[in-house]
Parts: C-alpha cells; structure tokens; sequence
C-alpha cells in the first residue's frame, strides 16, 4: 500500500513539474509573438511559423486594400463634386428662399450690416441687428420698417459673452429662434503693432473672432435641434495674407476664417448637414466706416452695396467661400507657390498703406494699464483730440468720416 501512494506521489509530481514547465514555455512564446498554445494548453511545433505569419500577412493585405479603396472612393468623390460645380457654373447655383428665416446680424447699426439688414428685410426675412450704437439701431430699424420690413434692434456688446447669451434668451422669447446668423461686426485699428495699446488689440480679438465663438453657441443648439441653420461669418482677404498697420485686425481675421472653416467640417462629421457656413472676404471695402481711407493700388475698393448684394447671394447659394472680387482666388493660391520675395513684393504693392488718414503711428498713444478697462479717460481723448488736430489732412476728405470711440483710434464697423 505505501509502495502504491509513493508511485502516486511521484506521479502528482512529475505532472506538476511538467505543467509548470509547459506554462513557463507557452508564455515566453506568447511574449515572442511565435504561437499561441490550444484549448489543452499545447502548442503544436509546426504552428510556431505558419499561423502567425498567415494571420500578419492577411492584416497587412487588408489594411493595403483598406487605404486604396479609401483612396479610390476619395477620388471618386472629388471628380463628382467637381462635375457638380462645372453645372452649376454653366447653369447656375440653386437658391434657396430667406422669406422664413430669422436672421440675425451683428453690427447692424450702420456699415455694411445695415445693408444686409434692409435686404433682407425687403426679402421677407425677420431681421435682429445687435449693435453698441443704440442712434445707429434705430435708424436701421427704421429703414427696415419704411421698405416693408420687420427689424428688430438690440444694444448688445457682443464682446461680452454674458450679454450674448442674456440677449439670445431674450430673441428666442420676442421673435422666435434664429435660423441665420451673420456674423459682420468688427473693428481695425490701424497701427503699427508697436503703437496699438493693449486694449485696441484685446478689442480686435473680442470682437472679431471670440464674440463668433459665444454667439455660435448661443444659437447653434436650437439650429441642430430643428435640422435648420445657416451660419455666415464675414471676414476679409486680410483673413488670408498680411498687411501691414493690420498685424491684430489680420490675425483676428485669419481666425475667423479659420473659424468657419473648423466649425463646417465638425458639423459634417457629426452629421448635421442641413446647418450650412458661408465665409465671406472681400477686399477693402468703401464708406463702411473702417477702410474709407485705405491706399490700395491695382485692385479698386469695392462698393458697399454690390458687397452686400453679393453677400446675399452666396448665403442664398449655400456657397462655403466667397472672395470678393472673385478672381482674387487665383491670387492667393500664389501664396503657397511662389518665394515669399514675390508675395512680400506683391502685397507691398497692393496695399503700400492699409491706413494714412487713419491715426498717425508717429503720435505716441497714451498707455493703457493690462488691468484697466477698454474706456479712456477725458484727459487721454483730450490730447488725443489735441494731436490729431495738429495733423495735416488732405484737402478732399474720405467719401465717409471715420468713425471713431473713445478708445484712442479704434473705428467700428
């Protein structure tokens, strides 16, 4: 009897010492990627090489065929996008109706918002102009109204995100939710980087491209909800390259392009289709209050009202870009394919001064404080006023006066 529990005892042994010597084997294979063992824990020497290569080989052909046929149906896209456009160019662009939108417009006050405002309005379509400028809201408001518009106006400084999103609130309870967002209001102040104060900067930012930002979430929400919404941002071919006076307005307008293009593919990816953007550059524009005075060569100022007619037209048209003029797009595609010499040179040449009537960048502007507020003091407009009367102007003035706030040269539009 104790002859038959020793062989048993040995047996468990011997079986115990084979599994731990099969478990230490199967996982320095499994760590060197060679085999994998069976149900029973026994790896089968003549899988060691054949089933993982097959199985590598299988995945690198199905990632190869994977990206070609990505590729593929890349390009097959692209040539039946083009062939659309090619259509639309010979026969037109469809336009959809605004008759049953509610659009609403920042910087509607005066400039080229009031433009849009008194087309739209003409169109049937309900207008809500928010402006700083509670004169220039009621005389919009009473353009709208005399052409057999409805308008509404609000002061709102939309810099401020708080009162954007108090005064969507109080839009969505009077007039209803807002299907068309144009985002116009801006301002330039047109110096030299060096002599714009800190707060002329902060401003260019605030409301050129951060107040697109609370603005868009004040509205896009009930746009995704009701499967409805066009967004327009209006930027500027300063949007696409630099000039100089113009390096805040520039970078807050490259933003802003930036912007629009971002926003448009995130709600394509996720799949709100029926919510369309529109960027909008044009080039300097006249009698808006910003550029009057701008010294452009080679490509005249534009006139306010074809802007605004063409403005309509690319929202209308569901158009993602419109630069105006139009044939400045084969322009700036020479940006990215000509040695900077050529493009510097060009720009130089196009704009040689984006601002000489505006501030002179010889006066020394009185600094402001990073913790102080964007309003001057009496004393700083004072012998603002002071030295800018000391400056010769020229004798024909600009078809519109600048109009400037008492924020030491900061012009609105």
């Amino acid at each position: 009897m104790y002859a038959h529990m020793y062989l048993q005892i040995q047996f468990c042994a011997e079986m115990e010492k084979n599994n731990n010597e099969l478990s230490a084997e199967n996982a320095q294979i499994l760590a060197n990627g060679h085999a994998h063992p069976n149900a029973n824990g026994v790896v089968h020497p003549k899988k060691k090489a054949v089933a993982p290569a097959a199985n590598g080989w299988r995945q690198v052909l199905w990632n190869t065929w994977d990206a070609f046929a990505d590729v593929a149906w890349f390009i097959i896209c692209c040539i039946g996008y083009i062939l659309q456009d090619l259509y639309y160019i010979a026969f037109g662009y469809p336009e959809k109706e605004l008759n049953t939108d509610i659009a609403l417009i920042t910087g509607g006050g005066n400039g080229l918002g009031r433009l849009l405002a008194e087309r739209l309005g003409k169109m049937g379509t309900k207008v809500v102009i928010w402006d700083i400028n509670k004169k220039g809201i009621a005389e919009t408001v009473q353009i709208v109204e005399e052409a057999g518009g409805y308008c509404k106006g609000y002061v709102v400084d939309i810099s401020k995100k708080e009162e954007v999103y108090k005064a969507a609130d109080v839009i969505r309870d009077e007039v209803g939710d807002i299907t068309l967002l144009i985002n116009n209001a801006g301002v330039v102040s047109g110096l030299h980087l060096l002599d714009t104060p800190d707060h002329l900067i902060e401003r260019s930012f605030n409301v050129n491209v951060m107040a697109h930002f609370w603005t868009t979430k004040a509205f896009l929400p009930k746009m995704i909800e009701n499967d409805r919404g066009h967004i327009a941002t209006i930027a500027s071919l300063a949007g696409h390259v630099g000039i100089s006076k113009l390096v805040d307005y520039c970078a807050s307008k490259f933003a802003a392009v930036g912007f629009d293009e971002a926003l448009r593919l995130e709600l394509e990816v996720l799949g709100h289709t029926n919510i369309r953007t529109t960027c909008i550059c044009p080039f300097f524009i006249q009698a808006t209050g910003m550029f009057d005075d701008v010294n452009a060569r080679w490509v005249p100022t534009l006139n306010p009202n074809d802007v605004a007619d063409r403005v309509i037209a690319a929202i209308r048209k569901n158009e993602k870009l419109a630069v105006i003029p139009g044939f400045l797009k084969v322009l700036l595609s020479f940006k990215w394919t000509f040695p900077w010499g050529c493009v510097g040179g060009l720009l130089k040449r196009l704009v040689p001064d984006a601002s000489p009537h505006g501030l002179p960048s010889s006066i020394a502007v009185p600094a402001v404080p990073l913790n102080s507020s964007s309003k001057s003091t009496a004393a700083d407009i004072a012998a603002l006023d002071a030295e800018l009367s000391s400056v010769t102007l020229p004798a024909k003035p600009p078809s519109m006066l600048i109009q400037r706030t008492p924020s030491l040269g900061e012009r609105v539009l």
